[in-house]
């Protein structure tokens, strides 16, 4: 296939006119300022888009009424081919706190369905690049929209039985470390998992610790953790000061405010930045009731609260309105908010060789988004999506 007239999203951060030349499901060439000659190749003419890569949304839940712990098949084709056909190309949906024996089913659902798509017998879609497993090693104070009754000391045994489910799947884990002994727990598992601070109650001192025994990640920045505060840094301070650490932001314009965004991009620096959608069952979908991790959530236009205490209970924004929303309405720059939404989480993930930028070599998916940042046309695996 080759793709012209596009304003191509470089390594660099910087977009170039030019042409993509892809090679099956592989990107061979970028031509800048184009000059590509005549081929009897599929042609897309971009029409002067931009062309960015695939989005990664390393934390969202489900969409189009389907979540990944309904622990079916039929659910992650539902989830993987809306993702893809909204630009989303490489998912890596995040679990909710349930009893652990029925998240190793969740977990083993997902690792066929990853076997499914390495086989062709699943539904085209965005790629199952890992899980997200948001608990249940996460605070009661904090618990958010998380159910309190599974929720569980951190365990090693415990997260073994997870991984060994989901065949080395899960990519991140969830601990909150001021509940019980996980500095021993980092040291152990860090180097197969990404070791996440998540619906944390804890203080600046022992986020800290968490991160310099190897913690690497931040569930959510500002959500379900104590308030960034001049005497009281807590975790957004440790965050700060934790060089290593990527942290994950919902840019929704519900959970966090305009203003606060802009502030993290210049206290962290855009590298260390995740957009995420943390999107439910309710994103693509009517107002109404829906559930959470078995708990009733109303949503109501771009809110969803529990039905219960009236918590926010994720997002039903999906990732690329995420992108919008911060380049809109927020003043972050599309080239920097790109990046947020592709290479950083691909780094995150450990799976940047092969996704996250546009470079010769690695996934020929490609999004096209005209200059008002409407989506034009969606390329996964070098053929038009959907086909």
């Amino acid at each position: 296939m080759i793709i012209k007239n596009v304003k191509i999203y470089m390594p660099d951060q910087k977009f170039v006119s030019g042409d993509i030349v892809t090679d099956g499901d592989r990107i061979e060439k970028i031509l800048p300022g184009g000059a590509i000659e005549e081929s009897e190749a599929e042609t897309v003419d971009g029409e002067g888009c931009y062309c960015l890569p695939g989005m990664i949304d390393l934390h969202f839940h489900g969409c189009k009424g389907m979540d990944v712990c309904d622990g079916t098949k039929e659910a992650l084709d539902t989830i993987a081919s809306y993702e893809a056909s909204i630009g989303v190309t490489a998912i890596a949906p995040a679990t909710m706190t349930l009893p652990v024996e029925e998240l190793e089913s969740v977990l083993s659902n997902a690792a066929e369905y990853k076997k499914s798509q390495e086989n062709g017998t699943a539904v085209a879609g965005a790629d199952l690049v890992g899980i997200n497993m948001e608990g249940p090693f996460i605070s009661k104070v904090k618990k958010g929209a998380q159910d309190e009754r599974n929720i569980l000391p951190c365990s090693t045994e415990i997260y073994k039985r997870f991984q060994k489910a989901a065949r080395g799947l899960v990519k991140l884990i969830g601990v909150a470390p001021e509940e019980s002994e996980t500095e021993a727990f980092i040291r152990e598992v860090k180097g197969e998992v990404s070791v996440s601070l998540a619906h944390t109650n804890a203080d600046y001192d022992t986020a800290k610790k968490a991160f310099d025994a190897g913690a690497s990640h931040a569930v959510h920045l500002y959500n379900a953790m104590p308030a960034f505060s001049h005497r009281e840094p807590g975790v957004v301070g440790a965050v700060a000061d934790s060089s290593h650490v990527m942290a994950e932001i919902i840019c929704d314009g519900v959970h966090i405010h305009p203003a606060v965004v802009r502030a993290t991009f210049q206290m962290l620096g855009a590298d260390r930045m995740i957009l995420i959608s943390d999107s439910m069952r309710a994103a693509g979908m009517p107002d109404g009731q829906y559930t959470l991790g078995g708990l009733d959530v109303k949503v109501r236009g771009n809110r969803a609260t529990l039905v219960s205490d009236g918590a926010l209970a994720g997002s039903v924004t999906p990732l690329p309105d995420c992108v919008r929303t911060v380049v809109r309405e927020m003043g972050i720059p599309l080239e920097i908010a790109a990046a947020c939404a592709t290479i950083n989480p691909a780094r995150s993930l450990g799976i940047d060789d092969m996704y996250g930028s546009i470079e010769a070599g690695k996934k020929a998916d490609l999004v096209l988004w005209d200059k008002d940042l409407n989506l034009k046309t969606v390329i996964k695996d070098g053929k038009i999506f959907p086909s």
